[in-house]
């Protein structure tokens, strides 16, 4: 590994991921759902299923082998004249290092990547909630699983250095209002909610209509960051209408449709924290849009302007856009650089994030610093990890 260059303020990285054991879904399942749960052998490979039905959206739940960090670098950089599939954009699979699945071990590798501090999201956890979308109950269950195997694992606050963030699903309010106040009194300094409606006993809905309130509410209370980090955001089955298929979103294979499609998730996202309202209803909301890129914003602002010249009624007569501004803070790619967005939102409400040590990401997240150089060090400096500190109370 290549020494980290020696940067003038710290690091504080809003993307960095663990790599799941196979227990961690299912250690803390109480008896009755042990079977909610499982991994099956196919053809000789493990394989999860969920309520028996096995699922390909993380090929290798294992993670006993993995991609390199930054495999993709040159593809992101360059796109993919030669047309090389997946597998050859990732090259050589490596054995994941405890480094990828231990808070101590991590620490040494941090010190190694010249990160300080890091957010820190768990993988497997982006597939649960799309495949129990019917069963809100099981949902429950299962994040709660989860979230005592990272606080047995991981802490949510490890030598206020490493804060892995706790998954809160909201179909149940009741429920996740207990857990919300859970993961807080465990240390937790900020929570991940999936970008995508919440599935409930009558079907999904935005997670900013009112009836979600006192859960909002609570979060002010709890002065606590939420992040939406990219995941499985269901909407895999708007696309497999186009294509005539019922196959679910399977993120190493090419589908052209589907890239087009890529960041209406996070679009869809954000314009339902203002067109339905919550932003206005809780203007102290702390929002970071994590491993989503930036190239969706600036349309979404676009349109929503319109709309409000168009309908301010429909916004209660407040600006949205002013209310985006305000409250979201974005994480861009390395390759879009961060120009555009700081004219956009302001240097405050940007944010570094590595993606570290996915393929997606940088091998090494203080090259994130490089495309900086333009900017004054004290800017330099807030998105490479003061905004982030500030969002958390550090």
């Amino acid at each position: 590994m290549t020494a980290a260059p020696t940067l003038p303020y710290p690091l504080f990285d809003a993307d960095n991921h663990l790599y799941e054991t196979e227990e961690s879904l299912t250690k803390y399942l109480p008896d009755q759902y042990k079977n909610a749960i499982q991994y099956v052998q196919v053809n000789g490979r493990t394989k999860i299923a969920v309520r028996g039905v096995i699922s390909d959206y993380i090929p290798n739940p294992t993670f006993s082998v993995v991609a390199a960090p930054g495999a993709m670098e040159e593809y992101f950089k360059n796109g993919n004249p030669e047309g090389k599939s997946r597998r050859e954009i990732f090259g050589a699979a490596i054995k994941a290092p405890a480094a990828f699945r231990e808070p101590g071990p991590r620490l040494e590798l941090m010190d190694e990547l010249g990160v300080q501090r890091t957010l820190m999201f768990p993988t497997l956890a982006s597939l649960v909630e799309e495949r129990m979308r019917d069963d809100p109950k099981l949902i429950h269950v299962v994040v709660h699983a989860l979230n005592e195997w990272l606080l047995d694992t991981w802490k949510f606050n490890y030598e206020d250095r490493i804060f892995t963030t706790p998954v809160i699903s909201l179909p149940i309010l009741d429920k996740a209002i207990e857990e919300l106040d859970w993961v807080v009194a465990n240390g937790a300094k900020a929570i991940l909610v999936r970008p995508a409606p919440v599935p409930g006993f009558e079907g999904p809905r935005s997670f900013a209509m009112p009836e979600f309130d006192p859960f909002w509410e609570r979060v002010v209370h709890h002065d606590i960051l939420v992040a939406m980090h990219s995941s499985d955001s269901g909407y895999a089955r708007f696309d497999a209408e186009w294509e005539g298929s019922n196959s679910e979103m399977l993120p190493f294979q090419t589908n052209t449709f589907r890239m087009v499609n890529e960041w209406r998730p996070v679009q869809d996202t954000v314009a339902s924290w203002v067109c339905h309202g919550a932003l206005f209803r809780h203007p102290k909301l702390k929002i970071a849009v994590i491993e989503n890129g930036s190239s969706w914003l600036k349309p979404l602002l676009d349109i929503l302007a319109d709309v409000y010249k168009k309908a301010p009624e429909g916004f209660g007569m407040q600006d949205p856009v002013a209310a985006i501004k305000k409250s979201i803070h974005v994480s861009p790619f390395y390759e879009e650089g961060v120009t555009d967005l700081i004219d956009l939102i302001g240097v405050d409400r940007v944010l570094f994030g590595s993606d570290y040590p996915h393929p997606e990401g940088l091998a090494q997240p203080t090259h994130f610093a490089d495309m900086l150089q333009h900017l004054p060090v004290e800017d330099q400096a807030k998105i490479m990890g003061g905004n982030l500190a500030r969002l958390l109370g550090l």
